[in-house]
């Protein structure tokens, strides 16, 4: 890895390791891949699943889309994992009795077991990963790290990208942007 951690190198990015997003990226890929081993091979859910159980045990019930705002997902994706989820037993749903188009969700007994016995884990691996860190770079990096998260919901907010995603008609496995050809 060739990265580097000079600050002018990111503040006028001339190389793909001088770009914030894709040194986060490499940073997650690198952690990650050991939780995503845990929860798909050893539990048969995705990560966004784990996200969808963590959260409903820490919230208890929710709402579909006040659990897509929390976790930064679209609804459809949401809904998705939520339907993912409730095949295997591990949510509940329950309709507003009031606005049949509402939805609750929250887990079912078998969902919080497997947080119970999920959880403990990943949160070692987490602690393990700090152990890299000194006290005083780990307070500063949670610092970081919830900083760059508000001012990147900032700019979502603001809209800083004006292009859309088109995951309906397929995305870019469907079209080239900008006229680009290739064979």
């Amino acid at each position: 890895m060739q990265a580097s951690s000079d600050i002018t190198a990111a503040l006028a990015p001339c190389a793909l390791d001088d770009l914030l997003l894709y040194r986060v990226w490499r940073c997650m890929r690198a952690c990650s891949t050991m939780t995503t081993r845990m929860v798909e091979g050893g539990f048969g859910i995705t990560h966004r699943e784990w996200g969808m159980i963590g959260m409903l045990a820490q919230a208890g019930e929710l709402g579909s889309s006040e659990l897509a705002e929390r976790m930064l997902l679209d609804r459809v994706r949401t809904s998705r994992g939520l339907n993912s989820l409730f095949e295997k037993r591990l949510i509940e749903r329950r309709q507003d009795v009031d606005d049949r188009r509402r939805v609750y969700v929250q887990l079912s007994a078998a969902g919080r077991a497997l947080f119970d016995e999920l959880f403990p884990r990943i949160a070692r691996l987490n602690i393990d990963l700090l152990d890299g860190l000194d006290e005083t770079h780990h307070e500063l990096f949670l610092s970081c790290l919830h900083r760059l998260e508000l001012r990147g919901c900032e700019l979502n907010a603001n809209g800083a990208v004006p292009e859309k995603a088109d995951r309906r008609s397929g995305g870019t496995r469907h079209r080239w942007p900008r006229g680009i050809a290739f064979r």
